[in-house]
């Protein structure tokens, strides 16, 4: 009987195994999701003269996005108010359509902070949202709705958003279309937008800069300025965040001389006091490109003191600064060089600033100190004069480039950096 069974066992166990599917290796884990920073923008204080009261009103505000993600939270900030600011309540959603400001009311999302739908936002405080579902693609249009139902001074703003926001009366955080009473390019008490993604290898990348990043003259409303076409040619593989402020220096904050005080608060604290919240701190952060030091060698002895005058050698130390804080934190950080400015209507041309540029550049190109360097200025220069912006890149005042210069500036970028 042995003899004869043991065939029959044999053959069982060969069909079994041919039965059995081909071993594919072990199982792929599920990426985990991570927060990232998709939008955000640099804030400041106001002068006097320009502070905006609003009560019982609506401050709707665009954003555009660049990774996406399966939840959203949006980040408030009172951190130059002086006094608390009641938030009656929030919401985000998609924008309806490419232009204005409606939104598409299936995405409309209710916001609430610690699970209550009003809030009180301390002076010198930012404010976290919870976490909302909202499928987001990269590239989307988000719509921030703020109701004040008090008196409220606004006192942390970004001064040049180059996008139409709206101020309606009444609370119409979630109306799908709202009537303004005013149109402002500002945004008002918002800093940042993140997302819930399990993109693999998803991070932000914080573009830290002056006007150029914040994107002085480019068109309104087109999302033009150099970090979008960054986020652009990403792909949304990678959150881009513009920290941008115009006027802003490394090495001062604004100190107006006569005529200037209208309008220098909005550029903001020195680079080197604001990196760690700007930069530092943006959820998911893995990386900085920064382009700085031209207001320094260009405002003082005009909209600020000749006594604030610097060297090349201090501007050096202070970019050693940002790099040093940046490795400390785990951060990779990337430079470009500053753009040429002879000729420029703001009064920051002459040969001794220029020999500071120079200098500058010279150190950014060879000391390798930074993880790299955009050669920005390669990039935009006329070749027929090389200390002056390509005319057809050029917006007129001979320091910003325009849209097309924008966009010279983020193909200078490698995008193996971010692989």
């Amino acid at each position: 009987m042995v003899s004869v069974r043991r065939p029959v066992t044999a053959l069982v166990l060969l069909m079994s195994l041919v039965a059995l599917p081909a071993w594919s290796g072990p199982a792929q884990a599920p990426q985990p999701a991570v927060w990232a920073g998709t939008w955000a923008t640099g804030v400041t204080t106001v002068p006097p003269a320009s502070t905006t009261t609003l009560e019982r009103q609506t401050i709707r505000q665009v954003v555009h996005t660049s990774i996406g993600g399966d939840a959203v939270r949006v980040r408030l900030s009172n951190e130059f108010g002086r006094a608390p600011v009641r938030i009656g309540a929030a919401h985000v959603a998609r924008r309806a359509g490419s232009t204005g400001a409606d939104i598409d009311p299936a995405t409309d999302r209710a916001l609430t902070f610690g699970g209550a739908g009003g809030v009180l936002m301390p002076p010198g405080a930012p404010l976290f949202s919870d976490p909302v579902p909202l499928a987001l693609p990269a590239g989307a249009d988000l719509v921030i709705s703020i109701y004040l139902p008090e008196r409220t001074p606004v006192g942390t703003v970004h001064a040049f958003s180059y996008q139409r926001n709206l101020i309606a009366d009444g609370d119409v955080t979630a109306a799908p279309s709202v009537t303004p009473v005013t149109e402002i390019y500002q945004w008002f008490l918002l800093s940042g937008i993140s997302v819930s993604t399990r993109a693999r290898g998803a991070s932000a990348i914080a573009a830290f800069g002056d006007s150029i990043t914040d994107g002085a003259s480019t068109q309104n409303d087109a999302n033009h300025r150099w970090p979008d076409a960054l986020a652009a040619r990403l792909h949304g593989t990678r959150g881009v965040v513009n920290l941008g402020i115009s006027g802003n220096r490394l090495l001062h904050d604004p100190n107006p001389t006569p005529g200037a005080e209208g309008f220098a608060a909005w550029f903001g604290a020195n680079a080197l006091s604001r990196f760690d919240r700007d930069v530092i701190a943006q959820p998911g952060v893995g990386a900085a490109i920064v382009l700085l030091g031209i207001n320094d060698i260009g405002q003082p002895g005009g909209v600020a003191p000749a006594s604030e005058a610097v060297t090349a050698e201090e501007i050096i130390a202070a970019h050693r600064q940002l790099i040093a804080r940046a490795h400390a934190s785990g951060l990779r950080i990337y430079a470009g060089t500053l753009l040429p400015f002879k000729g420029d209507t703001l009064g920051f041309y002459t040969e001794a600033n220029e020999a500071k540029r120079a200098a500058v550049n010279q150190w950014l190109r060879t000391s390798q100190e930074y993880d790299g360097v955009a050669d920005f200025e390669a990039a935009v220069r006329d070749p027929a004069d090389p200390l002056r912006l390509r005319p057809d890149f050029n917006s007129g005042d001979g320091l910003h480039p325009n849209d097309a210069g924008m966009a010279a500036m983020a193909e200078a970028i490698p995008l193996h950096w971010f692989r």
